[in-house]
């Protein structure tokens, strides 16, 4: 039996090395094209470049530069997203955004976890957790999604918050930790 590789160990959410050649030269990869998307003059440009970019991007997704990501292939967007200026994915564990969402500026979506201890952390040492974002989700701007949560579907996160755990269909959340300050109907 051959050993799993350091990406198969993130993408499983186990504990793998983030100084491995070859995650960091997806990482460089990455760069390379986050770099083109952001110079990119025409929308015409950045649309060709988008599908190189992330793992799947459905019709008619939008994202406004400067947009910046760990891996990028890691990424899937469904149909209708929007994403406003300054928008960070840390896509180590995988980031599922469904269809008709909205993000507003500085959002960012971490799914890497470093360990508390000092010594594993300098060694390079972390996990990660997939986020999932469903259906018809609106994220305003400097929004913080942590490792491991997922977003209902409908569901609103004010500006500013930091989502530490799921956030169930059709509700408005807010604050540093965010929490439920309201439900809405289900459309």
């Amino acid at each position: 039996m051959t050993e799993r590789s350091q990406r198969e160990k993130m993408l499983a959410g186990e504990k793998y090395n983030i100084l491995d050649a070859e995650l960091e030269a997806d990482r460089q990869e990455a760069k390379r094209l986050m770099h083109l998307y952001n110079t990119a003059v025409s929308e015409e440009e950045r649309q060709l470049l988008l599908p190189q970019m992330l793992g799947r991007v459905g019709q008619n997704a939008l994202i406004w530069p400067p947009f910046y990501c760990s891996y990028g292939k890691h990424i899937t967007l469904g149909d209708n997203v929007f994403m406003n200026y300054m928008c960070t994915i840390l896509d180590n564990g995988g980031v599922h955004i469904g269809s008709h969402v909205m993000l507003g500026p500085m959002v960012q979506i971490y799914t890497a976890e470093h360990p508390l201890q000092a010594e594993p952390r300098n060694q390079g040492w972390e996990t990660a957790r997939p986020i999932t974002i469903r259906d018809d989700v609106w994220i305003a701007g400097g929004a913080i999604l942590l490792p491991g949560v997922t977003i209902g579907r409908g569901a609103v996160i004010g500006a500013g918050a930091v989502v530490t755990k799921d956030v169930p269909a059709c509700t408005v959340v807010a604050g540093n930790p965010a929490r439920v300050i309201r439900e809405l109907d289900g459309g």
